[in-house]
């Protein structure tokens, strides 16, 4: 795993060269030094971000103007960026394909509006960055190019956006050809590796829910990202977790990067995890509504906040662009079906055993152990459960799950459920 400390080296210089060409570009269309500063702070500030890499553009300035039949979207670059357009239908989405990018504009200056009902950005895989442009109705780019002015010291990422009719749409989508493949080679050539494991090593899987560009909920209170609050989470469970002897602990992600559901599936099972376990922060519109939850898989779900759930944790891949292949019903439900039978009284032997140690020491929500149809817990060979630590729009949550303290109190609680859970089996000949 990469350590957070190396990410810096180097980001004082490269950082106040950057902020200084925004400052100056930025002078002759009156943006303020504060947007700027903002910049230097998206650089900067969270690690695993785009700063990672070794020369991400910066996008310091967007400004976005038009109407339900016609609208332009203007970024403004550091330098003059690269990048590819791809339509993607249900819903239909226009998607631009960045280099590594830092996004250092307030996401109020680039709000959807006119053709566009909503609009994400943020960072891919390792040197890339995506924009999903999710249209209210069928879409084409009449004009998409980098501008430059006559000095060429600026540079503007220009795109003009107009409705169309659905057949048209749906051409501009038959041309294309995108599959998973990508994904999945680049998933098993770089999945992580549990440091120092041995043969006979209880492996785990330790899944920070969103990334990248799905940023995932956002506090009702600080803002946070549910990304950054699953990725700290995920490091000090890890952490603790690997002063276990004979567990050995990974993270799917240990950046600000996106992976998709299946991607995370795919490195459980590639390094032979005993289990699987993702880490979430949700919202509710019930803001009183507040404590931890622990959701198995099942066809149907437990109950309504269950099943909506499961909806919107299952459309990740949706927010960040990625094209849905929908698998036929009978290998879905083979799919299921091999859950069910080969792990599903694991998983829920883990959640009984996280909730026991929760009890008096965590509060929970009425009826904690719940299910639904979670596609990230749809591994048909590895124990799984998704654990929501609390609700980021419910104040003292937030607090907690910000609270270095809880945190770690919870890693503890959650290492002795996995140790219990683990001498269960051993006294099972597992």
């Amino acid at each position: 795993m990469s350590s957070p400390s190396r990410k810096y080296i180097g980001c004082g210089g490269l950082l106040f060269k950057r902020l200084r060409i925004a400052a100056e570009l930025s002078a002759g269309r009156k943006l303020s030094f504060a947007a700027c500063l903002f910049a230097l702070a998206a650089l900067c500030a969270v690690p695993g971000s785009a700063a990672d890499i070794k020369d991400p553009l910066l996008a310091y300035g967007a400004r976005i103007v038009g109407d339900d039949a016609r609208t332009r979207i203007v970024i403004d670059f550091d330098r003059e960026p690269r990048f590819s357009v791809h339509y993607i239908a249900n819903p239909e989405r226009i998607v631009v394909d960045l280099p590594a990018t830092a996004f250092g504009f307030p996401a109020k200056d680039l709000a959807a509006r006119g053709l566009f009902k909503d609009i994400r950005y943020g960072a891919m895989e390792e040197g890339s960055a995506r924009i999903v442009l999710t249209a209210a109705r069928p879409v084409q780019l009449a004009m998409a190019e980098v501008q430059t002015d006559e000095n060429g010291n600026s540079h503007r990422l220009v795109l003009d956006a107009e409705m169309i009719d659905k057949q048209k749409f749906a051409e501009l989508v038959k041309t294309q050809s995108w599959t998973d493949e990508a994904d999945a080679a680049q998933t098993t050539s770089a999945i992580p590796q549990p440091e120092n494991s041995a043969p006979g090593d209880f492996v785990i899987a330790v899944d920070a829910g969103h990334g990248g560009i799905d940023t995932g909920a956002i506090g009702v209170d600080t803002k946070t990202a549910e990304k950054q609050v699953t990725l700290a989470f995920a490091k000090a469970l890890a952490d603790r977790l690997n002063r276990e002897p004979g567990i050995k602990a990974f993270l799917t992600r240990d950046d600000d990067e996106f992976l998709s559901l299946s991607q995370r599936v795919l490195i459980a099972r590639q390094n032979h995890a005993g289990l699987f376990i993702s880490l979430h922060a949700d919202t509710l519109k019930q803001k009183d509504i507040r404590g931890s939850t622990v959701y198995t898989i099942s066809d149907k779900a437990s109950d309504k906040l269950a099943a909506d759930l499961a909806e919107r944790e299952n459309l990740s891949d949706q927010i960040a662009g990625k094209e849905t292949v929908a698998e036929p019903p009978e290998v879905a439900d083979i799919l299921l079906d091999l859950t069910r039978r080969e792990t599903q009284a694991f998983s829920i032997s883990l959640a009984e055993n996280v909730l026991a140690s929760f009890k008096d020491q965590v509060g929970t929500i009425n009826n904690p152990h719940r299910h639904a149809g979670f596609r990230v817990l749809q591994a048909p060979d590895v124990p799984s459960i998704l654990l929501e630590l609390g609700f980021l729009s419910n104040v003292d949550d937030e607090k907690l799950l910000l609270d270095d303290n809880w945190r770690r109190k919870m890693a503890d609680l959650l290492t002795d459920a996995v140790k219990r859970y683990r001498a269960g089996l051993m006294a099972n000949g597992g």
